[in-house]
């Protein structure tokens, strides 16, 4: 077990290492679209990427969250058919989001032993967002 202190050194460095690794710097960390983000994930159980939609909105929320179902066989070809599509999911701090997302289980951030898979994970399928987002960013935020 790891102190809170400790905890956050070893998330600290796993992203420092990861920027460092990464093959190439990502575009689309901010994607134009308030709501619609790009975004990485790696806990003490899992490691996940996808497009986060955050907001409060009960008209926006949904709205994009459908733009994104109506793609969702062009998402499973071109990103990965394992995608999951998560209207309403629950974030660490409790805050209900919609996901759209690629996960991969059985990792920790606090074994180093699993950061190289985390890491050719991260670095295999971003690519694959950014390039489906930009191909479809504007059906998305019309």
């Amino acid at each position: 077990m790891f102190s809170r202190e400790e905890s956050k050194k070893i998330r600290e460095e796993f992203w420092t290492e990861f920027g460092k690794q990464s093959p190439k710097k990502w575009i689309l960390y901010n994607t134009g679209i308030k709501e619609v983000n790009l975004k990485f994930h790696f806990d003490n159980k899992k490691a996940s990427l996808g497009f986060l939609i955050d907001t409060e909105d009960e008209i926006l929320k949904p709205y994009y969250f459908e733009k994104f179902t109506s793609l969702k066989t062009l998402i499973q070809s071109e990103i990965d058919e394992d995608i999951v599509f998560e209207e309403y999911y629950e974030t660490e701090v409790g805050k209900m989001v919609a996901y759209i997302f690629l996960q991969l289980d059985k990792v920790s951030i606090h074994n180093k032993k699993t950061w190289t898979q985390v890491f050719e994970f991260f670095n295999k399928q971003m690519p694959k967002f950014e390039l489906f987002f930009l191909e479809y960013k504007d059906f998305i935020e019309s």
